[in-house]
């Protein structure tokens, strides 16, 4: 029952966004929203791409002989 009141509370926040923001403001928090998952996707890359590049370091052992 709450779990239904909350997703039809969070539906309308484009709607509302209609409304009550200019086509510009809207236009500002799209693009700051598409910066920031564009940061993350990057850093994802680079994260991957970097543990690829690297080889695992070998630990010498010592022998007690």
């Amino acid at each position: 029952m709450i779990r239904q009141a909350m997703a039809a509370m969070g539906s309308k926040g484009g709607k509302r966004s209609l409304e009550t923001m200019t086509p510009e403001e809207r236009s500002a928090r799209a693009k700051k929203a598409s910066d920031a998952a564009a940061k993350v996707r990057t850093e994802k890359r680079l994260a991957a791409a970097e543990a690829q590049a690297k080889p695992a370091k070998k630990v010498a052992r010592k022998t007690g002989k």
